[in-house]
């Protein structure tokens, strides 16, 4: 899935001289978590609000470098890298970088998660089993072979809890042979936690991403 399409430039970079004041007064119009920071078009880093708002308003960006985070993605990352380093960073805007350090513009979470949105773990239809297993004994290749094996088709899956002991994977597979794969599963040693079949987890789901949305873009 290309991400780049959605690479934008309605906020412009600040330099090193404009003054805290300037951020603020952009800070004050948009609802940005942070603001990005260039020396011509070499990319130098992340300030947040929180930072901008506490710090001197009449200093200089550069007088508050030490306190720029350089997060940002390349071009080429997927959208799924993108979506981690989002929240890794608590932020709703992410810088693009190539591979000179130069700036390219930047992602905004919302767009993002408009992707996570439309792929086919969360739109198609399906049911959503969570299931679990002995972590030493775990295998996502095996998990895909049963399902697939009797029938079913795969739509997604991701590990939604390991510790030690268990590791519990959420994942949609295809309704018609739904009683067949979950057969198949506790046959091989799977303990079925839970079964959706009217996508009541992905909703909790959708409404957890679109939570996460809100509170990084608070």
């Amino acid at each position: 899935m290309d991400c780049t399409n959605f690479i934008i430039n309605d906020h412009k970079p600040f330099a090193l001289d404009n003054k805290l004041v300037d951020v603020r007064e952009t800070l004050s119009h948009c609802s940005l978590s942070h603001v990005l920071v260039t020396r011509e078009a070499q990319y130098l880093g992340a300030l947040s609000e929180t930072d901008a708002l506490c710090l001197d308003p009449n200093t200089t960006l550069s007088d508050v470098q030490y306190a720029l985070t350089p997060f940002f993605v390349r071009a080429q990352n997927s959208w799924f890298e993108i979506l981690e380093a989002f929240a890794q960073h608590q932020t709703n805007i992410m810088p693009v970088v190539d591979a000179q350090g130069v700036y390219q513009g930047y992602y905004e979470l919302s767009d993002i998660m408009h992707l996570f949105h439309s792929t086919p773990f969360l739109s198609a239809e399906g049911v959503v089993l969570i299931v679990g297993r002995k972590t030493n004994e775990y295998s996502l290749a095996e998990l895909t072979q049963i399902i697939e094996s009797n029938g079913g088709h795969l739509l997604g899956a991701f590990i939604s809890e390991q510790n030690n002991d268990l590791t519990q994977v959420t994942l949609k597979v295809s309704s018609e042979t739904i009683t067949i794969c979950i057969e198949a599963l506790r046959r091989y040693g799977f303990d079925i936690i839970s079964v959706h079949e009217k996508d009541s987890t992905l909703n909790q789901l959708k409404e957890r991403s679109e939570y996460l949305d809100k509170y990084l873009n608070i």
